[in-house]
């Protein structure tokens, strides 16, 4: 049995789909998977169960990337085909079945949209896929499993990043003495590039020795495996964010200018802190220190056994 399965570029958008890959891979267990995604979301994949092969689609001009697609595809006949996109592309390939996302923006979380595209409610949940090196890795990078909080303070625009010395006294509230989390250390995540090193260099510059400073040099299966050792994730909204809550990591995300209703983290153990004036495009400096130590120390508590 044969499925392609046509997934997104970004990352957090990516990680939303794993819920649908893993519903197919326990439904069809000896079916080969392949997975078209960009570039920038490969590594949500790299550790998938059953995962035949990935084709990375890099946009081309004239939308060629989608030629590249069909020559790749086109010679077999799929038994499933889904496509997330939402593209005519679906309709070019020879499918016993076809499950193609509409395009456009619905009223809903992103997750349930995925859900009703296989007639699935609830909608599966994200997950994380990482194998045993990966594991050994974090396991160096973050001694002692659980007495770490993971920060993202970076996001693929400048505007839904919260401003850094929120996330520093945030930090410094949940650990110190008598706190949830006293003596944790922090470690600092983000993306490849200046512009995520630069979002990330006063968290880092602010906590000094007490920050493992993990931005922009792990894949991502190594991140997985990074936020799987710790005791919680604050991020904004991000990929991150989401493969944070696909680990099973207690998450906080922040939000200001997008749209919680849509992205909010999709996870058992997940919680926003969102900006009064959110979704509006400078709400991000009204989301307060308090409001988001209130919802990180409720997320914490929640985690307690009665």
């Amino acid at each position: 049995m044969r499925i392609l399965f046509i997934s997104s570029t970004r990352i957090g958008d990516a990680v939303l789909s794993t819920g649908l890959l893993d519903h197919l891979i326990r439904t069809y267990p000896q079916a080969k998977l392949v997975v078209a995604c960009g570039p920038v979301a490969e590594g949500v994949f790299a550790r998938m169960p059953n995962r035949a092969w990935t084709i990375v689609l890099t946009k081309r001009r004239y939308r060629l990337h989608w030629l590249e697609l069909w020559r790749a595809v086109a010679g077999q006949r799929w038994d499933i085909l889904v496509d997330l996109r939402g593209s005519a592309f679906a309709w070019t390939v020879r499918a016993r079945r076809r499950y193609v996302l509409r395009g456009g923006r619905q009223p809903g979380h992103r997750l349930a949209h995925l859900g009703a595209l296989l007639r699935l409610d609830p909608p599966p949940l994200p997950v994380a896929w990482f194998n045993a090196a990966d594991r050994a890795r974090a396991a160096t990078l973050l001694p002692g499993e659980g007495r770490w909080i993971a920060l993202g303070p970076t996001a693929n625009w400048d505007r839904k990043v919260w401003p850094a010395e929120r996330f520093t006294a945030l930090f410094r509230a949940l650990t110190a003495p008598g706190a949830p989390l006293a003596g944790a250390r922090a470690a600092i995540l983000g993306g490849p590039g200046p512009q995520e090193r630069a979002m990330a260099a006063p968290v880092l510059a602010a906590l000094g020795d007490r920050a493992v400073d993990l931005v922009g040099s792990l894949s991502l299966p190594e991140v997985a495996a990074v936020l799987a050792r710790c005791a919680l994730f604050v991020g904004n909204d991000s990929g991150l964010m989401h493969l944070s809550a696909a680990t099973g990591t207690p998450t906080l995300g922040l939000f200001g200018p997008s749209r919680v209703e849509e992205y909010a983290p999709a996870g058992r153990h997940v919680a926003t802190a969102v900006a009064p004036d959110s979704p509006g495009l400078d709400s991000m400096p009204g989301l307060t220190l308090e409001a988001a130590l209130v919802a990180a120390e409720r997320l914490l508590s929640a985690q307690v056994p009665a």
